[in-house]
């Protein structure tokens, strides 16, 4: 994205702050590419200044006091009348995120899109679980305790699922009473400015604002505004990383949603199964280009069905189609970017030249066509990889799989853990206290038992390690992320002695 001053050949999308749509204070615009036509400017969005931030969080919280004293029943009515709108709407949000972010309208923009309608429901119907306790004291005392907001969110976003994740973040911050700010991310902004458009006509101006503009200038002025009450941030974990230490310097509350380079382990008695090839597909995220961080992208095979199962995988694998991802028979559609993509072809380069390591699908980007007109990759995987690799330790955010034989459960386990990362994980067997004991031995927030989907609306999400801190997707996630606890000690007057 490339600042500009003027271009009427696309349509402007404005901020949200204070409840209209504004232009930036710089008076600039940055233009927003298509990632399946290199250089196809789709739409152009504010260049966000720091003024602008300035004037978010002064609407925020200039909206905070009245939003936090709403009886809960009317933060929920507001947001189950905002999921109404975007139900009605998901079809023009589909099409928005497939145009947007290069994910596939069939397999990933419209599943987003319902995603985003049932988290918004799902927290509706808890905003009245934002409650306190009372706490056993004596006849002379009533101690109980108060869940209270935390004031202005700062909801910093990122370019794979930006609706999805938003979804996680936004609905819970409302319905436990405190306002917010959505930063867009700087490739894949439009339906963050769409759902705030959604999200101002049902809400009181300044509730819900949404900034667009560079990381290093909008969401470096956000973590660090005294304003902001909490950061909210999903990305990588070397920004996430940057984004703590400036948070941290005021100490302001945090949560953290990080990278991952998450193990797919399956055991023997799983590989006759028809349904784990499908459940390995799903875990691989290669419907999302393999742009997840949940992507299960080390896929630890026992050495008795490595080649049976990398073989059937392959042949699925290579059966998806990739191409325009407004094309209702696309499986994979277009990675984000020129950088991202030129990342992943080092990846792949690589692997290439890894001594013992081999492409056993793909291993390239395509060099002929109409793929070559985007930032298109084809599914690959290594095989007679190790886990000390860099492939296998590192997060490539790309449609790769590194595979890797082994022969002991012990052993698996040891090289599933050997990593920074600690999101999710996947097992595959049909013994259940085999499958159970290895998912309690992996250090991870989040382990998939015989299944490879997605995150499931109040199930609680968040990781181990350097894959993040905090909760989300959860009535736990709402409360730990969302609310702070004041205790209350009242000495009654006038109770006789027991």
């Amino acid at each position: 994205m490339t600042e500009v001053s003027t271009n009427a050949a696309v349509r402007d999308w404005p901020m949200w702050i204070g409840g209209e749509e504004q232009p930036s204070s710089g008076a600039q615009w940055r233009e927003v590419f298509n990632p399946a036509r290199r250089e196809a400017v789709i739409a152009r969005v504010p260049a966000g200044t720091v003024e602008d931030v300035d004037r978010a969080v002064a609407a925020a919280r200039a909206a905070y006091p009245a939003w936090r004293a709403q009886h809960f029943t009317g933060r929920a009515k507001a947001l189950l009348a905002i999921a109404d709108e975007l139900e009605q709407r998901t079809e023009e949000f589909a099409r928005l995120t497939a145009l947007d972010t290069g994910n596939a309208l069939r397999t990933q923009a419209r599943p987003e899109s319902t995603t985003m309608v049932a988290m918004f429901r799902y927290f509706a119907g808890i905003a009245g679980e934002v409650k306190g306790t009372t706490l056993p004291a004596g006849e002379n005392q009533l101690q109980y305790t108060r869940l209270e907001p935390l004031g202005v969110v700062a909801a910093i976003l990122p370019w794979n699922s930006p609706l999805m994740i938003a979804a996680f973040k936004i609905p819970a911050a409302l319905a436990a009473g405190n306002t917010v700010i959505m930063k867009a991310a700087d490739d894949a902004p439009l339906t963050i400015l769409l759902l705030a458009e959604v999200c101002n006509k049902h809400l009181p101006a300044g509730v819900v604002n949404a900034l667009t503009g560079r990381g290093a200038v909008i969401g470096d002025a956000l973590a660090t505004h005294p304003g902001v009450d909490k950061v909210s941030f999903t990305g990588s974990t070397e920004v996430g990383r940057m984004v703590a230490g400036q948070a941290g310097t005021r100490l302001a509350h945090m949560s953290l949603e990080l990278g991952g380079k998450n193990p797919s382990i399956v055991f023997p008695d799983a590989a006759d199964d028809d349904e784990l090839i499908d459940g390995l597909l799903l875990a691989s995220r290669f419907t999302r280009q393999g742009q997840s961080c949940t992507a299960g992208s080390r896929l630890f095979l026992h050495e008795d069905i490595y080649d049976d199962v990398l073989g059937r995988l392959s042949a699925k694998l290579g059966a998806l189609k990739v191409g325009d991802p407004m094309d209702e028979a696309s499986d994979m559609g277009a990675i984000i970017n020129a950088k991202q993509h030129s990342s992943i072809t080092g990846f792949l380069d690589e692997g290439r030249a890894t001594p013992g390591m081999k492409a056993v699908l793909g291993g390239s980007a395509p060099t002929e066509g109409a793929l070559t007109e985007g930032y298109y990759h084809l599914p690959t995987i290594f095989g007679g990889a190790s886990n000390e690799f860099r492939l296998a330790q590192e997060e490539i955010f790309g449609p790769v799989l590194v595979a890797i034989p082994w022969k002991d459960t012990a052993e698996v386990i040891g090289m599933a853990n050997d990593t920074n990362y600690g999101l999710a994980a996947y097992v595959w067997s049909h013994d259940l206290d085999n499958a159970l004991n290895t998912a309690h031995r992996i250090d991870a927030g989040w382990v998939q038992v015989n299944q490879g989907g997605g995150q499931v609306v109040g199930q609680s999400y968040g990781g181990y390690k350097q894959s993040g801190i905090g909760r989300e997707v959860s009535l736990e996630g709402m409360l730990a992320g969302f609310t702070q606890t004041k205790q209350i000690n009242v000495k009654l007057r006038g109770v006789p002695n027991a």
